[in-house]
């Protein structure tokens, strides 16, 4: 072979491997380019998890704080004036109705009673003089020897005796009841709570000591606690489980491994607008009297469910201006907004009555520029983020 054969195939060759060089890059830019495309489009789904509706229970539970008051609670307060002779009970003392709680002395109210009694007598005196002198005149008119305006006069004076002896009888009776208020007892059996006084202490006409605020305070306060009431305010969405039968379990602070039950009783039937609860009222048998008054208590309230309906977790809603709605995945991977109607709404979990299948692929914390019909990819959760809501209906 000349050299410039030779020439020419080493020439031939460089060309072939430039343009498999180039050839080379070409393809690999393509492929490249291919790869970004798809890369792109691929990150331009977004990438979603789904759940399903989940049937709820066929009984509804609900926890709330409640406050145990006693079935009768009277503060008692003093009718007549004057200084405490003695005190028989104290804090926690068992009474029944009529038992002396405290003598007090009235020495302004004695005087008073001694008066009225002496007015009394005072007024049958004048009475009697009168009936006698109406009576006088009364028999001198029948012979003409007095005017008839004059016997009218003394009947008239008769009358007016009488009256003034009724009022004196009043008035020693009113005396005569404010003297049985210097003995203070018990209404009705029961504990006593309070105990604010001492002897010694003035007491006056319908109140006690005077408090920082200038109020009277009470001097006994007695408590009938053979049973107890239960005091629970309930939410309006649930007041509908208020009904004859309904019973709860109670449980209080001081004793955490015993549960009390309470019956229901009545509901205030109204709500507060500014919490939007009704308070209900329970019954608790207390015969051994462990419950005391004003004890707070934890309260487990259990009903059937009105109807039966689904419920996703809180997370899966998409508030709009005109209502609530989920994002639910067809069979072609696009999304698609529906329209719902919820009912109870928690942290966790909101039942919805109408808008929903109980197949529907529910999109969990949808994008927030999720669009109507746009395709997205649904991926696995990672383990222990899941929100199951495949768990079993409650017998």
């Amino acid at each position: 072979m000349s050299t410039r054969e030779s020439r020419k195939m080493l020439m031939l060759a460089g060309a072939t491997i430039l343009v498999g060089w180039c050839g080379y890059l070409l393809v690999g830019r393509i492929h490249h380019a291919t790869a970004l495309r798809h890369d792109a489009e691929q990150a331009a789904v977004p990438d979603v998890m789904v759940i399903a509706p989940r049937r709820e229970a066929r009984h509804v539970s609900l926890d709330l704080p409640g406050t145990i008051e006693a079935w009768y609670q009277a503060p008692i307060y003093p009718q007549a004036s004057g200084y405490v002779h003695m005190w028989y009970k104290d804090y926690g003392a068992r009474v029944a109705a009529g038992d002396v709680l405290a003598e007090i002395n009235t020495p302004g109210l004695d005087a008073q009673f001694a008066q009225a009694q002496a007015d009394l007598q005072s007024s049958q005196a004048k009475y009697d003089l009168a009936v006698v002198t109406a009576q006088r005149w009364r028999l001198m008119g029948k012979s003409q020897a007095v005017s008839g305006q004059s016997v009218s006069v003394q009947d008239a004076n008769e009358k007016s005796a009488s009256a003034d002896l009724e009022a004196a009888r009043h008035n020693l009776d009113r005396y005569a009841a404010l003297e049985r208020f210097k003995v203070i007892v018990a209404p009705f059996d029961g504990v006593v709570t309070e105990r604010d006084i001492n002897v010694g202490d003035y007491v006056h006409e319908g109140g006690g000591n005077l408090n920082a605020t200038g109020a009277a305070s009470e001097l006994f306060s007695v408590a009938d606690t053979h049973q107890m009431r239960l005091f629970v305010s309930i939410p309006e969405n649930m007041s509908y489980i208020l009904q004859p039968g309904l019973h709860a379990n109670v449980r209080v602070p001081q004793f955490p491994d015993r549960t009390f039950e309470a019956k229901f009783l009545t509901v205030s039937g109204g709500y507060d607008p500014d919490t939007r609860t009704s308070v209900s009222e329970f019954v608790i048998d207390n015969s051994d009297h462990a419950l005391w008054p004003g004890t707070f208590a934890a309260v487990t309230l259990s009903a059937p469910e009105q109807a039966a309906h689904q419920s996703i977790p809180t997370g899966a809603l998409v508030f709009q201006e005109h209502g609530m709605q989920v994002a639910v995945v067809d069979g072609q991977e696009r999304a698609h907004f529906h329209d719902i109607t919820v009912g109870r709404m928690g942290d966790g979990a909101t039942q919805v009555l109408s808008g929903i299948n109980p197949d529907d692929r529910i999109i969990d914390n949808p994008p927030a520029d999720l669009l109507e019909g746009e395709r997205v990819h649904v991926v696995q959760p990672a383990a222990g983020y899941s929100n199951d809501t495949d768990e079993k209906d409650d017998e």
